[in-house]
């Protein structure tokens, strides 16, 4: 397999602040690899020490078996960074800016079929601060690709977005998978990810306390799945709790929240409501998913 980026032993400390600590990861050619975490978990650290924007404290980083210190130029002809927040004169029209990015670079393909990939043709001789958000955010992921990359470090992709722009994103993330390209992303949205990455490193304090594939991390979980239904009158839970595959069941209000194993969860609970003769609305079924899973490993308590 051929290794685009390889970390060891990463470090990273701010004062008394380990932001990261002994992360070891590969990536290879052609995958989709998220880095997922709570705010201040280590990941800004540990791209930027990858990009070579900081010099990290220990351990080693090659991105095509080159030294993101020491070879810089090399790496940046031939990687895309789409910040999650950047800044351009306030004046500059949006062709004006793909124009004077394509100019730093060696190598560039032409930006007026980037900007109809995205949606933007008709933007062209919009001042990018009159843009919205969305299609700033838009402005800055074809600024990334100008290049053409092997490589794109994609940081929270699709914040701002409308739900259309966002399908339109992933395919287009998906796309440049097929087309040979390496994609690195961090994201909050957990759909996102489980939907779009081949693998995914979870980190918190500065470590990745787990790594996998998706599938094998909601596998690894052992979770529940559940059935979620309203009922508004007196329902006896005792019902429920015998009916197959429940192992549990919750009641908030009128919300009523079936756990069990997929095996006969949902036959189960249908048959017992309708053989008892309960009337009940809004039924449906969730599956254990890589939120789940996040929260599992990190908490739910908010941070800051």
């Amino acid at each position: 397999m051929d290794t685009i980026i390889q970390a060891k032993g990463l470090h990273k400390i701010y004062g008394e602040t380990i932001a990261v600590d002994n992360i070891t990861f590969e990536i290879q050619r052609g995958e989709i690899f998220g880095m997922l975490g709570p705010n201040g978990a280590g990941k800004t650290t540990t791209i930027e020490c990858i990009e070579g924007l900081r010099q990290p404290d220990g351990g080693t980083v090659q991105v095509f078996g080159l030294d993101p210190q020491r070879n810089e130029y090399e790496i940046r002809e031939r990687i895309g960074i789409q910040f999650q927040s950047a800044a351009l004169p306030a004046r500059i029209k949006v062709g004006e800016a793909l124009e004077l990015f394509s100019s730093f670079y060696q190598h560039r393909v032409e930006w007026p079929p980037l900007l109809e990939k995205i949606g933007l043709a008709d933007k062209k001789d919009a001042l990018v601060s009159k843009l919205s958000g969305g299609q700033q955010q838009r402005v800055f992921i074809a600024l990334a690709l100008i290049n053409d990359p092997e490589l794109v470090f994609m940081d929270e992709l699709t914040t701002g977005l409308d739900p259309q722009s966002r399908r339109a994103m992933w395919d287009m993330i998906l796309d440049m998978r097929t087309n040979g390209k390496t994609i690195f992303l961090t994201t909050h949205f957990m759909e996102e990810a489980e939907r779009l990455c081949d693998r995914v490193a979870i980190v918190d304090h500065g470590k990745i306390i787990a790594l996998d594939t998706p599938a094998n991390l909601i596998a690894s979980l052992n979770a529940e799945n559940r059935v979620i239904f309203n009922c508004s009158n007196g329902l006896n839970l005792e019902l429920l709790k015998n009916s197959t595959g429940v192992i549990r069941v919750e009641r908030l209000g009128e919300r009523v929240i079936v756990y069990g194993k997929k095996e006969g969860l949902l036959s189960g609970v249908v048959n017992t409501l309708e053989t008892n003769q309960i009337p009940f609305s809004d039924l449906r079924t969730e599956q254990p998913s890589l939120e789940d899973v996040f929260l599992a490993l990190t908490g739910k308590e908010m941070r800051n």
